[in-house]
């Protein structure tokens, strides 16, 4: 039997209805995402309105629910094009509730959201960005196979003072599908 709180015991899915107190949260819990990710009160029906648009999946950007196996919505994955031509290029990012970090629920989510995209897509090449401080991401990315390319100085504004942004990249012939 799986543990409940097993990383792989995750999945991603679309967003539902169901799903809208989540996306609430998202914009009036600061903790809901994080120290680094959290910018700022926001109005929670631009979620929803947006959820009614098009459920979250576009082709300008997208995201989907990262799950328990019973369904509880417990994050965020999220991807866009980036680069030419569309399609070559995605930046991912995860968010995860407070109560769910440290697990490595993040770092699966992201592995489920990469092994999608090289899976269903023609992307060769995948990115995140992450805060310079945000030492947690940067250790997750480096276990997925990501390559630290770079730094972006002050490119962010965080807790009263600007920090650096890390660029991080993975190329379709350096994915490992199914590495954690």
């Amino acid at each position: 039997m799986t543990p409940a709180n097993r990383p792989d015991t995750v999945h991603l899915r679309a967003f539902t209805e169901a799903d809208l107190a989540f996306l609430d949260r998202l914009c009036t819990d600061p903790d809901a995402l994080g120290e680094f990710e959290w910018p700022g009160f926001g109005d929670p029906r631009a979620r929803r309105k947006r959820w009614e648009i098009d459920g979250y999946i576009s082709a300008e950007s997208a995201a989907v629910a990262i799950a328990r196996p019973d369904d509880t919505v417990i994050g965020i994955a999220t991807w866009k094009p980036r680069g030419f031509p569309s399609g070559v290029t995605y930046e991912i990012g995860v968010g995860v509730l407070p109560e769910h970090r440290g697990q490595g629920v993040g770092t699966m989510a992201q592995k489920l959201l990469v092994d999608y995209l090289f899976g269903r897509t023609t992307a060769n090449r995948i990115e995140a960005l992450t805060n310079g401080g945000n030492l947690g991401e940067q250790k997750a990315l480096e276990r997925l196979g990501f390559r630290r390319e770079g730094v972006m100085r002050g490119r962010s504004f965080h807790h009263g003072e600007y920090v650096d942004v890390l660029v991080y990249g993975l190329l379709r012939s350096e994915h490992c599908p199914g590495t954690p």
